[in-house]
């Protein structure tokens, strides 16, 4: 016998009241462990706002849930910003590190909550400042870091032990991670405390960013010496934050934004699998980077989504059993391919749009740009008033008085499913790459091809599911040319005038002055080349070729090569010494030709 209307509406306001009483348990025991932030929980007119809302008495509370729970659409915690607010994270490097500390210096002074490096070209691809392919190059997009001294000058009267630091280079992560390893050293910090992220995704490197250094498998090799360092011995510091924001940068849409970021994800944990690790031990060490665009909607459901995918594959592919390692904990940088250079004053309300996205889809940390980032590296004022959207935001909108806000919007709830949906397409597309029949949602299957595979040792990952799928779209340039398609079609779309951009194909006029932009002298370049010069002299040579070549033969075997990397940087092996070291053993990719 069909159930009756009031049996139906009966068993909606069970659902809801257990889910309702589930929610309140966590929040009480939060409160209970002071974990629920000392303050005014009220609108700007003083009217009193609950900690979270949810459906009404009587209504079917769908399968969102509440925050702080399975599938965690709604937000890791159950106290939502109550608990903890994100941490304010600005993006900052350039010049030499005695410039960049200075910067550090102001934006810790000035309420940042963790630093974030940015580094110049030759440290993104390995390269010593007195190579001869980085003449031009030095301290112009970040901070120029040749060894583990400039490590030192660049985090001086900096507390490591204290602050969160976050690095955002992938080819050459992990000798640059052993510098900042040894910069605490030198600080009188012991490593094992550090907290902090370090990005290392090598897989984003050849899908968008182009950023490598060998072929994917040394680079994995190292990511998962890195992975398993880490877990035995930094438990605090997150060794890999797989970034979506590159990708979304190069010109994808935000459904691929997210599905190319969670399969990369999906990679990393089959790596560590193979590896022999424990998912409960390593996967709540990766962490995700995502990029907020102007689309103020879709971004805040593509954060949503972005969570309840993870924790669903983590649960139920790869056996994650906690909440730590079903979360996905993420970084939000605003969308620096939004900005203009015409009326550039227009980028600070951008910004502002697009960190606000950021915060109601539940971000964990943000960097917002500065107004001049179109044009030059931000000047101090223009950092100033980004780090104050931020501020204001947090400080005088409200919004961080309750867990998931817009939960339950039809809108924003439709998104967020249309988003998931579209998501398992190309999940689905990455799996028939890698020669799997199976899709997303065969996930038992997949749990035992992944344990199955796994079983095979270390040099397994390249066949597990997602490895494999990814390896090859990458080798056929599927990933690149899907991403160039996308852009292909929103330039066709803001030629056309169907997309407007305030100030570029619409409101064109204005009154606005030319900007005062920051520029990097090349003395700066003459300078780190004369410093690099005079450290090669006063080392050991001796104790730094020994230290290389030791590092070398640990290459050759299954060893772990961070204490051998750890021991060449003591010596002040230089970045490009250590780098052009593995070039010669493991050779340089290059990407095939595609027409």
């Amino acid at each position: 016998m069909p159930d009756t209307p009031a049996d139906t509406s009966a068993a909606a306001s069970a659902h809801r009241s257990q889910g309702a009483a589930r929610w309140q348990a966590r929040y009480d025991s939060a409160l209970a462990k002071g974990q629920v932030r000392d303050a005014d929980f009220t609108t700007l007119s003083g009217m009193p706002v609950e900690p979270v809302y949810g459906p009404a008495e009587g209504e079917s509370p769908d399968r969102i849930g509440w925050p702080g729970e399975f599938p965690f659409t709604r937000g890791l915690y159950p106290t939502g910003y109550r608990g903890r607010t994100w941490t304010i994270r600005q993006f900052a490097g350039f010049g030499n590190a005695v410039q960049t500390n200075e910067r550090y210096k102001m934006i810790l002074e000035r309420g940042g909550g963790g630093l974030s490096v940015a580094f110049d070209m030759p440290t993104l691809m390995g390269r010593d400042s007195d190579d001869p392919m980085s003449l031009g190059e030095v301290g112009h997009c970040g901070v120029a870091i040749d060894s583990a001294a400039d490590m030192e000058v660049l985090f001086h009267e900096l507390p490591l032990a204290d602050i969160t630091t976050s690095m955002t280079i992938s080819g050459p992560a992990v000798p640059v991670f052993c510098m900042y390893l040894v910069a605490a050293e030198r600080q009188g910090v012991d490593p094992g405390v550090l907290n902090g992220t370090l990005q290392t995704d090598i897989f984003k490197e050849y899908i968008a960013q182009k950023e490598w250094l060998f072929a994917p498998e040394p680079h994995l090799r190292l990511i998962g010496d890195l992975m398993e360092y880490c877990a035995n011995h930094i438990p605090a510091y997150k060794p890999l934050s797989v970034s979506g924001y590159h990708i979304r940068e190069a010109g994808s849409t935000a459904a691929q934004e997210l599905a190319f970021t969670l399969a990369d994800g999906f990679g990393y944990v089959e790596l560590g699998l193979a590896r022999g690790l424990d998912i409960e031990t390593f996967a709540p060490g990766l962490s995700f980077f995502f990029d907020s665009h102007l689309d103020f909607f879709e971004e805040i459901a593509k954060f949503r989504a972005a969570r309840r995918i993870w924790a669903r594959w983590m649960r139920d592919v790869y056996g994650a059993r906690t909440d730590k390692a079903q979360w996905l904990r993420f970084h939000t940088q605003t969308a620096g391919v939004s900005l203009t250079a015409q009326q550039p004053y227009n980028n600070v309300v951008r910004t502002a749009v697009e960190a606000l996205a950021a915060v109601l889809g539940g971000t964990n940390s943000l960097h917002t740009n500065a107004l001049d980032e179109t044009l030059a590296l931000p000047t101090e004022q223009a950092a100033e008033i980004a780090l104050r959207t931020q501020q204001v935001i947090m400080e005088e909108t409200g919004v961080v008085n309750v867990a998931d806000p817009l939960g339950g919007s039809w809108y924003v709830e439709a998104l967020t499913d249309q988003i998931e949906a579209e998501a398992d397409k190309i999940f689905d597309r990455v799996l028939t790459l890698g020669g799997s029949d199976l899709t997303s949602r065969d996930t038992e299957k997949l749990a035992e091809a992944v344990h199955r595979t796994a079983e095979a040792g270390p040099t397994a990952f390249a066949r597990m599911p997602m490895t494999k799928g990814i390896l090859r779209g990458i080798e056929e340039g599927w990933f690149m040319s899907e991403i160039a398609e996308a852009a292909f079609q929103y330039q066709v779309s803001l030629e056309k005038g169907d997309k407007r951009v305030v100030g570029v194909n619409c409101h064109t006029g204005s009154v606005s002055h030319e900007l005062e932009i920051l520029r990097v002298s090349h003395e700066v370049e003459r300078e780190q080349v004369a410093a690099l010069t005079a450290r090669k002299a006063a080392r050991d040579e001796a104790a730094v070729g020994q230290a290389v070549r030791h590092l070398v033969d640990v290459a050759r075997t299954s060893d772990n090569m961070v204490p051998a990397m750890l021991e060449a940087v003591r010596a002040e092996a230089t970045l490009g010494e250590i780098c052009d070291a593995l070039r010669d053993e493991w050779g340089v990719y290059r990407e095939p030709a595609r027409f």
